[in-house]
């Protein structure tokens, strides 16, 4: 796996369970990463430092998974420079998902947060890729023949249900 450059973060340890198919994609198509527990509620100061100065250690895209008010991306983006996708998770203190997905979508002007899915750690893991591919032709590559892998099982699929 190259240098790290995607930085995966989440407000407590029971959510990674979710936020590993995230470091599972990133390990697929072999782009360095790094897996953090940062609370916006319970370590402030940690979540301070590590959203003001994760570009300064070569980190090109953040992905911020947290359920239940769900602060933690929101407030990254606000103090980075860097890219931050959002992953909603659905926890056990959670309204059924409902406050986690939409504490990271309503980002006010001016202070973006690309979201996913409900507990879409994966697709979090492959959109990073796909943002450091923008300007890494290997991590492209990989990308690229991920998708065309993705057509060919949906082909497969096709053949055996078409009638």
């Amino acid at each position: 796996m190259g240098k790290v450059v995607v930085s995966i973060v989440m407000g407590s340890d029971s959510d990674l369970p979710v936020m590993q198919a995230a470091a599972d994609m990133l390990e697929e198509f072999g782009v360095g990463y790094e897996l953090d527990v940062v609370s916006a509620h319970r370590t402030p100061e940690k979540l301070f430092e590590y959203s003001k100065n994760a570009h300064k250690r070569g980190i090109q895209v953040i992905i911020a998974g947290a359920g239940g008010a769900a602060h933690l991306p929101g407030m990254i983006a606000s103090m980075s420079p860097l890219p931050v996708i959002g992953v909603p998770v659905k926890s056990s203190n959670s309204i059924d998902g409902w406050d986690s997905i939409l504490s990271i979508l309503q980002m006010p002007g001016g202070v973006p947060v690309a979201t996913v899915a409900l507990n879409g750690a994966k697709n979090a893991g492959i959109l990073a890729a796909q943002i450091v591919g923008a300007g890494d032709e290997k991590t492209r590559e990989e990308i690229i023949a991920y998708k065309l892998e993705l057509n060919e099982q949906v082909m497969q699929k096709s053949k055996k249900v078409k009638r």
